[in-house]
């Protein structure tokens, strides 16, 4: 089986939780109380994601979106 690499964007509202999801994985989503909470259950939405994909014979999207932090001064 080979890697595959999915971009996460993490997102928190102020006062509220964290939440995240995959560009590449259309409605793979999730929310948790920290940042440590939210990788944890992403992890497991795209393990779940694409578990479902592969039983119902739907293609696995090749990842197309990078994600890059860019610095300003």
């Amino acid at each position: 089986m080979s890697l595959m690499r999915f971009s996460v964007v993490y997102e928190i509202e102020p006062g509220s939780n964290w939440s995240a999801y995959v560009p590449d994985l259309p409605g793979c989503v999730s929310t948790g109380q920290t940042l440590d909470d939210v990788k944890l259950s992403i992890r497991e939405a795209i393990e779940g994601h694409v578990q479902v994909m592969r039983e119902f014979g739907d293609p696995i999207p090749e990842p197309t979106t990078f994600v890059e932090v860019v610095e300003l001064a």
